[in-house]
C-alpha cells in the first residue's frame, strides 16, 4: 500500500545536513505532496532543484509551517526553540536534528533500529529529538550487544570529520590543503585551531566537569535512547582532518561473557549494521568508504583483555554522521510516523 503524502517543510535547507535531506528523500522516495525549503533572511531566494523542479528557499518565520505536516530542523538549537512552538501550533510534527530539546525528559529521542517506539510519544509539543551524530554512530553496534549480554560500561574514543562542524569548516579544510600544497599560509576562521593534517581534541564547550558537552552527550543520551539508566559511560571527541564520516573506538564492558564470534554473528542481523571485519586482509569499516552509505560499519571486533572473565569487547565503528548520523535517521523518524494515521 502506498504511504501517505506528506507536506514537508526543512529549515536549514541551504546547510550540508539540508543538503543531505533532499539527496536521501529522493533516494527513499519520501512521499512528498509539499515541499517548503526554509532559511536565514540570508539565504532566502537561493534556487534549490529537487526531482527536476525548481523550488525558492524561502525567509524563516513563524507563519512558514501553515499546512505542514512534517518539519524537518537542521539550523541550530536557537532556531529550533524559537520556531518549534509556531510549526507545532500549525499542527506539523517536528523532527529535530538539534540538541534543543534532547535532554528534556517528555521528549523523545530517537535512533529508530533502538527505540522506535518512543516515536509516537511526542505529545502536545509535537517535538521527537534526533540524537547527536556520534552517540547515533556509536549506539547501531552497542545496542545489540547491551541486549543480549546487558552493557554495564562504555568508553568511547571519537574521531570526528570536519563536516560535523558544518558546510564552511569542510570548505576551510580543503582550502587549508590547497593552501599547504602551495606552500601559502592558512586561514584558521571557523575551526579553533588548523585541521589540516592536524587533530583537535576539543568538540563543543567545555563542561565543569572538564569534559565536552559532546562528550558528555553519549552518556546522557546512550541513557535515555537505551532506557538505561544505571549505565556509566566516557567519552573523548577529537576532531580529524576528514571530511565526511565519523569513527568510534568502543571498549565494552558486560554483565555476561561474551567472545568476539558472538558479538559479530548478533551484529550480522543488527538492522542498520554492516560487520567489515577482517583485518588481516586490510577489511574494516573506513570513512571513505562509509560516506553515503546508510549503515554503519564495524569491524576489529576483539575481546578486550583488561576486561577480567571474557566480559568485555573491543570495536570500531564508522557511520555517515550526515546520513544515520543526521538526515537519514531524522528521515526514518519521519517514515515510522507515517506507519500510523
Amino acid at each position: 500500500m502506498a504511504r501517505k503524502s506528506v507536506n514537508v517543510a526543512v529549515v536549514g535547507a541551504t546547510g550540508a545536513v539540508g543538503d543531505e535531506f533532499l539527496r536521501l528523500f529522493e533516494l527513499r522516495k519520501y512521499p512528498i505532496a509539499d515541499l517548503k525549503l526554509l532559511a536565514s533572511e540570508r539565504s532566502a531566494g537561493k534556487k534549490v532543484k529537487y526531482l527536476g523542479k525548481e523550488y525558492t528557499v524561502e525567509k524563516l518565520t513563524a507563519d512558514s509551517f501553515k499546512g505542514v505536516e512534517h518539519a524537518f530542523f537542521s539550523a541550530g538549537g536557537s532556531i529550533s526553540k524559537e520556531f518549534a512552538p509556531a510549526a507545532a501550533k500549525a499542527g506539523a510534527i517536528i523532527i529535530d536534528n538539534t540538541s534543543a530539546f534532547r535532554y528534556e525528559k517528555e521528549i523523545p529521542l530517537v535512533v529508530p533500529e533502538i527505540n522506535p517506539e518512543d516515536a509516537f510519544k511526542f505529545g502536545a509539543r509535537r517535538i521527537v529529538a534526533n540524537p547527536n551524530c556520534t552517540t547515533i554512530v556509536a549506539l547501531m553496534p552497542t545496542f545489540p550487544l547491551h541486549k543480549a549480554f546487558g552493557l554495564k560500561r562504555a568508553v568511547m574514543s571519537s574521531y570526528q570529520a570536519i563536516s560535523g562542524a558544518g558546510a564552511q569548516a569542510m570548505a576551510e579544510l580543503e582550502q587549508q590543503t590547497r593552501d599547504w600544497a602551495a606552500g601559502r599560509p592558512m586561514t584558521i576562521k571557523v575551526a579553533p585551531k588548523q585541521i589540516a593534517f592536524n587533530v583537535i581534541p576539543r568538540i563543543d564547550v567545555i563542561q565543569d566537569n572538564g569534559y565536552t558537552k559532546e562528550e558528555m552527550k553519549f552518556l546522557w543520551e546512550g541513557q535515555k535512547i537505551m532506557h538505561h539508566d544505571s549505565l556509566r559511560a566516557t567519552a573523548t571527541c577529537v576532531r580529524v582532518p576528514v571530511l565526511r564520516s565519523h569513527s568510534v573506538s568502543l571498549n565494552l564492558e558486560f554483565e555476561k561473557p561474551v567472545t568476539a564470534e558472538q558479538a559479530r554473528e548478533i551484529l550480522r542481523k543488527a538492522p542498520g549494521v554492516i560487520v567489515q571485519d577482517d583485518p588481516r586482509n586490510e577489511i574494516y569499516p573506513i570513512p571513505l568508504e562509509r560516506t553515503m552509505k546508510d549503515d554503519v560499519g564495524v569491524g576489529r571486533i576483539r575481546q578486550d583483555i583488561s576486561v577480567p572473565d571474557n566480559k568485555g569487547l573491543c570495536l570500531w565503528a564508522v557511520g555517515d554522521q550526515l546520513a544515520k548520523g543526521a538526515a537519514l535517521n531524522a528521515i526514518q523518524i519521519g517514515e515510522l510516523l507515517l506507519t500510523k494515521p
